[in-house]
């Protein structure tokens, strides 16, 4: 859904202000000061691979830059780091891991414990089954979308097993019951004692790829709108009354009916019990595909032996999802249970989730009404003026690829001090195919008449060039195909307008005149099927028929991972 800020973009640069994730971590903390922190690496600067796309090559230097952020995350932040992996989804390399877990003990990060490889259960459990020394590096063997299953070499290793990147789906009922399945049967199935939801929070345009695939929405920065969503209260059954640490009970936690219960405790004496009976239709997930199975309505007996048959009450905690009326009910505490004897009996239904419990700390909290939702402002102004940025980005941009940051101009004799700069002049080393050029989009993906502009400057000499664009369909991992209105200014004085991001697509050319590190102003307008362009106020080119697509955001960029800044940016 589009690109973050390193800490180091250059070899020689150091900064841990940079991106939200620095200030989500502390925020987390507060809340909960238990919870785990876990790094894990998408793409990776350029520089790493030494002009390779490959992280291996020089595994000394993706080692020495991910230390840099653990050690930069306690130096700056006061955050230890819990966890560290290894390349998302991307191959690993048994080389790096062992020299990771090497560099880590030398710089008295013991602590930190290594998970891999954030992929699929092989290679890596047969690896590490024929390999001491990695299997003595790896301390979690983590999957993605595992579909509450393991593989038989995964549970030889002996590693605690996770679902280290999960859901992913719509956060409707469906994405709820999904949620509750997976968080209980990832560990009746699987074995799995962690299952993290990729995303936390929608704070993304809904239109890029994935939109609302997260257990809240929170997309509206301009009007301060967020909906508290029905996986949120799911997470609740079991975040609320267990913790990191917390151990499962090894029951079968199958019901005969269908759904599936599991039982931890604290090792104090403390019990929790979940139970979930999403049925098939209810509890899809985004993926894998889900094999047909049947719950019915049924009564369920637990009985209590050991330590835990002192336990005389449980506090109930109960949501039902209602897919006839939408009428479901999240998170709702019941009367206490009694436990007679060592036993209690419960009638299921379908679709509902319980939790049983000895805390009595359970908590649906309250929160003021959100802001009414509004449509992105029709007229918006960014100078980009800000002399200390609580962020280094600016606002509602959201970068595809490349990085646009706040910037200082000291040498500026004063119209253009503070601009927005893009800053990555090096391919990443990419997770998935970032376009070729560097790319923000911005706005309402919804418009179709729009007028942008823009203060440019051009830093790179003879083939630096930077655009402004309307209608902008596509972002995210699909980038590369983004289509829209591309007014294309060049370094060398000619200008293009095209119909894609990747320029090939070319509706005027000609000559404009415009020349690197001076500035600039475009002005484009798309009215219709016509759009023209402005340089300095003073049309450039005129009436260029406009077909597909017929509506989507603004944005600006640059020809190629270069230098250029931006000022002034008007959108109506």
């Amino acid at each position: 859904d589009g690109t973050e800020p390193s800490h180091m973009h250059y070899e020689n640069d150091e900064n841990y202000f940079r991106g939200y994730e620095w200030w989500l971590m502390k925020e987390a903390k507060k809340r909960n000061p238990k919870i785990k922190l876990i790094g894990l690496p998408w793409a990776f600067p350029g520089w790493i691979g030494r002009g390779e796309d490959w992280p291996y090559d020089y595994p000394d230097i993706t080692a020495y830059y991910i230390i840099s952020w653990i050690l930069g995350a306690k130096q700056y932040h006061d955050l230890d780091i819990d966890y560290i992996g290894i390349w998302n989804e991307r191959a690993f390399s048994s080389k790096y891991i062992k020299l990771l877990r090497y560099t880590l003990d030398k710089h008295g990060l013991e602590q930190v414990r290594i998970i891999a490889s954030d992929n699929l259960w092989e290679p890596i459990s047969f690896v590490m089954m024929i390999d001491s020394e990695l299997h003595e590096v790896v301390d979690v063997i983590g999957a993605h979308y595992p579909g509450t299953k393991t593989v038989e070499n995964a549970i030889l290793t002996g590693k605690k097993l996770w679902s280290s990147e999960d859901y992913s789906t719509f956060n409707n009922d469906v994405g709820a019951g999904c949620w509750a399945r997976i968080l209980n049967q990832n560990y009746v199935n699987g074995n799995m004692t962690a299952t993290i939801a990729w995303n936390l929070v929608a704070s993304y345009y809904e239109e890029l790829p994935f939109g609302r695939c997260a257990l809240m929405t929170a997309q509206e920065p301009w009007s301060g709108h967020y909906k508290v969503e029905s996986p949120i209260w799911i997470t609740a059954h079991t975040t609320q009354f267990t913790q990191p640490g917390w151990s499962y009970l090894q029951v079968d936690g199958h019901l005969e009916g269908g759904g599936s219960f599991v039982a931890l405790t604290d090792g104090l004496g403390n019990l929790t019990i979940i139970i979930e009976t999403m049925s098939h239709n209810h509890s899809k997930c985004i993926r894998p595909p889900l094999p047909n199975f049947n719950v019915i309505p049924q009564r369920a007996t637990f009985y209590l032996r050991g330590s835990f048959s002192m336990v005389k009450t449980l506090q109930v905690w109960h949501s039902r999802l209602d897919f006839e009326s939408g009428n479901s009910s999240l998170f709702q505490k019941l009367h206490p249970l009694q436990v007679w004897r060592g036993r209690f009996s419960l009638d299921l239904n379908v679709d509902e989730v319980y939790t049983l419990t000895t805390l009595k700390t359970g908590w649906k909290c309250g929160y003021p009404e959100p802001p009414p939702p509004q449509p992105f402002p029709s007229i918006y102004n960014d100078d980009f003026n800000i002399r200390n940025p609580p962020f280094s980005e600016a606002p509602n941009f959201a970068d595809q690829t490349g990085v646009f940051e706040y910037f200082v101009n000291a040498s500026d004799p004063g119209d253009h001090v503070f601009t927005l700069r893009q800053v990555v002049v090096q391919r990443p080393i990419t997770w998935v195919s970032d376009a070729d050029q560097t790319i923000s989009v911005i706005g309402n993906f919804k418009w179709v008449n729009m007028t942008v502009t823009c203060d440019i400057y051009i830093e790179k000499p003879r083939d630096g060039g930077v655009f402004i664009a309307g209608r902008v369909d596509n972002g995210g991992i699909y980038v590369r195909e983004s289509k829209g209105v591309f007014f294309w200014v060049f370094a060398d004085g000619t200008y293009r307008v095209t119909a894609d991001l990747a320029g090939k697509e070319i509706l005027m050319k000609g000559l404009a005149g415009v020349r690197d590190n001076a500035w600039h102003t475009l002005t484009l307008n798309i009215q219709g099927n016509s759009a023209s362009g402005l340089l300095n106020g003073y049309p450039l080119w005129e009436n260029v028929t406009v077909s597909k697509p017929g509506n989507g955001w603004a944005a600006l960029g640059t020809r190629s991972f270069e230098f250029a800044q931006f000022d002034n940016f008007h959108i109506e």
